[in-house]
């Protein structure tokens, strides 16, 4: 059988004069170990709050609501919502927290009480970080509600989370999936992942390739091409920089350009070097190197590739020539699997200028739905300008693997030009008065995994 008291007030008495209510005294309910509750539907009063609050799991908040001193809120929301903070009172306490984790895209406004005050400012509080929470407490009508403790937390438990973005064209293959640039334009992550989903992504940043040289001049040069895994993304806008192909050596100009850089994120591929002037010039530095020229009997220097250095490396030097007495053609300009080869030695009438250096096979990491010359291939060399004077065989045929362009063969022919979106180099023509190739431009692929 459960006995009950019932009584209107417990007072202490004093064991020796039976005053009631004797002040500095301490009433003490229950024994160790027992646990006071209050009936349903009473309050209690006069024992005060100790800095926390009483959080309602089983009331989360999908819009608009007026908070309760006291009370945390937990928010899930699938559009942006307020929540109006109750009227202040010295050490009334409120919490909120991120629920759905997309506050940065449904953004959260606490709304101060009429003309109250939120950290001395009578304006509202936005929250626009994903995973985010916050605790305020009313301290006086100066400061108002100040914000106490404010956490930003994405952890999930044992949840993946998978990075999500958008930007390029967009191929999902497998489990993976794949944002191509072919120009200018922006990579933007809407959600980071965690390493139980995926939070870093892959990129294959190819330069544009270098122009090739007329009069029987040195090829392009591929442009750099980097392939860079395990690369760390925050939730962020990332500019993409296609690199633009070198210019050719047209009937109206003197020499060929360079190729552009490629850039993402901290990855920079460098254009590719232009091919060597006629008369033994030498090849331009870049990622890969431009061949030298032909045409004088003078020796030749390649450019040298991988410039600016890294690692793995970016590209190959062009092809160099060794100084002949007559009918030197032009040598092949770098490429990233090897170097540029030199013009065939000794040279006659006709004899076809050095081949471009072979590209790389990006496929085993980038399928070859994604483009490249042939399929998958990418950042082939320029082949070198033939000798002028007569018939001949064109070099870069077949073509390089990777896109470079074919340099000409004989008088008045015109080189190839690189392929675009390949950073393959441009070809060299056998005269003055032709047209040489200009190199491809380059591109940007950029892949991550976003299921299991």
């Amino acid at each position: 059988m459960t006995s009950k008291i019932k009584v209107d007030n417990i007072n202490k008495v004093s064991d020796d004069s039976n005053i009631i209510n004797k002040c500095g005294t301490t009433i003490t309910l229950g024994a160790s170990g027992d646990s006071i509750a209050l009936a349903s539907g009473a309050s209690q009063t006069g024992f005060g709050r100790t800095g926390t609050v009483d959080w309602q799991t089983g009331s989360i908040k999908t819009a608009t609501f007026t908070a309760v001193n006291g009370e945390g809120y937990f928010i899930n929301s699938g559009s942006a919502l307020t929540a109006n903070l109750p009227a202040g009172s010295a050490g009334a306490i409120v919490s909120f927290s991120d629920y759905a984790r997309n506050f940065a895209t449904y953004n959260f406004t606490i709304a101060p009480n009429g003309s109250e005050k939120i950290g001395g400012i009578a304006d509202s509080v936005e929250l626009n970080v994903d995973g985010q929470a916050i605790t305020f407490v009313y301290v006086d009508a100066t400061k108002g509600w100040v914000n106490i403790q404010n956490a930003e937390d994405t952890e999930t438990g044992s949840v993946p989370q998978y990075i999500t973005a958008t930007g390029g064209t967009i191929s999902t293959i497998g489990d993976f999936k794949y944002h191509k640039f072919t120009g200018p334009g922006t990579f933007t992550v809407t959600c980071a992942g965690n390493a139980k989903g995926s939070n870093t992504v892959q990129s294959l940043v190819v330069a544009g390739g270098g122009g090739g040289q007329h009069n029987g001049g040195g090829g392009g040069a591929a442009g750099g091409l980097r392939n860079v895994a395990c690369l760390s993304v925050t939730a962020t806008g990332f500019p993409i920089t296609v690199g633009a192909g070198g210019a050719n050596a047209n009937p109206g100009s003197t020499t060929a350009g360079s190729g552009f850089n490629s850039i993402f994120s901290t990855i920079t591929s460098a254009g590719g070097g232009r091919g060597g002037v006629a008369g033994g010039g030498t090849g331009v530095a870049g990622g890969s190197g431009g061949g030298a020229g032909g045409n004088g009997g003078n020796a030749g220097t390649g450019g040298a590739g991988n410039t600016p250095p890294v690692s793995p490396p970016q590209g190959n030097p062009g092809g160099s020539h060794g100084p002949q007495p007559n009918y030197n053609a032009g040598a092949g300009g770098g490429g990233h699997s090897c170097a540029g080869a030199t013009a065939p030695s000794p040279g006659t009438p006709g004899t076809p200028g050095g081949h471009g250096g072979n590209g790389t096979d990006a496929s085993p990491s980038f399928p070859t739905p994604l483009g490249g010359t042939p399929a998958g291939f990418y950042a082939g060399g320029g082949g070198g300008g033939a000798n002028e004077d007569g018939p001949g065989t064109g070099s870069n045929t077949p073509s390089a693997p990777g896109g470079g362009g074919f340099g000409a063969a004989g008088p008045g022919a015109t080189a190839g030009s690189g392929t675009s979106n390949t950073g393959g180099g441009g070809g060299a023509a056998p005269t003055a008065g032709t047209t040489s190739g200009s190199g491809g431009s380059g591109i940007v692929i950029i892949k991550y995994k976003f299921q299991n």
